[in-house]
């Protein structure tokens, strides 16, 4: 029994391919992508279900930081420690951190799958795109999420200590690792705003005359965008994920004009 139907095996190797597709091949394209990806995905978790110790120690790592800030009367214990309520919530907190590893490993052949899937309507030059692509947007998704990472100590600084010391804090880990995973994945697709931007350059949407007309609006909508998507809304958060967002747009502009667009 073939997986894989013959015409999206002759369509993946055509050099030929002069981008019309009927909407039943585009659908049968669309799912034969997915399921690459969900597969990729899913030998990601195999392998982060190795890896889930020494993630969880480096995600716990921005609390403790925070945790030495506290004074030691007001800390429910001396200890680094996050708290579970409910008997199901160890097995979900495992399965969620291994899902989100999974994510993070098969990342380059979501991405991949991703450029496949658009490039029928590409020229084939920028088909050639590909692998720069991956690699353009595997790097910033994780120079956002180390980023998120450097911010979390004095988000948490700013968010925990924002009642006071009269009050103190009992994190649950579900809680705390799906926020620090929010906020990672907030960052990480925030920082792939160039590659966006340079991938409409590039096919002729938009142009650089353009980008600079939109520049004040394109700066408070980014700032809009930041207090939007991350989860905690702090000023500290907020201005990581907006400056280095202007900085990626005028960047953009430069390759525009680099470009000749």
């Amino acid at each position: 029994m073939k997986l894989i139907p013959e015409r999206l095996r002759r369509r993946r190797s055509d050099p030929d391919q002069d981008g019309t597709m009927s909407l039943v091949d585009h659908l049968s394209e669309l799912r034969y992508r997915l399921i690459v990806s969900v597969v990729a995905i899913g030998v990601g978790a195999i392998v982060g279900w190795f890896l889930f110790d020494p993630v969880l120690d480096l995600l716990l790592d921005p609390y403790c930081d925070y945790l030495k800030t506290v004074p030691p009367q007001s800390r429910v214990t001396q200890e680094c420690a996050l708290f579970f309520s409910g008997a199901l919530e160890p097995l979900i907190i495992k399965l969620k951190l291994v899902g989100f590893l999974g994510l993070f490993i098969a990342l380059p052949v979501v991405l991949y799958e991703l450029w496949a899937f658009i490039v029928p309507g590409l020229t084939r030059r920028e088909r050639r795109m590909a692998i720069p692509f991956v690699v353009c947007s595997m790097a910033l998704f994780i120079l956002g999420a180390l980023i998120a990472y450097w911010t979390l100590p004095k988000a948490l600084g700013f968010l925990l200590g924002f009642a006071g010391t009269q009050l103190t804090s009992l994190l649950t880990a579900d809680k705390f690792l799906s926020f620090v995973m929010l906020v990672a994945l907030s960052f990480g697709l925030a920082f792939e705003l160039p590659i966006v931007l340079s991938f409409l350059l590039a096919v002729g949407v938009v142009s650089t005359r353009q980008l600079r007309d939109w520049r004040r609006g394109a700066i408070l909508g980014i700032a809009l965008f930041a207090a939007i998507i991350t989860p905690s809304s702090d000023p500290y958060t907020m201005l990581a994920m907006t400056i280095p967002m202007v900085l990626f747009y005028e960047g953009a502009i430069i390759v525009g004009r680099l470009m000749k667009r």
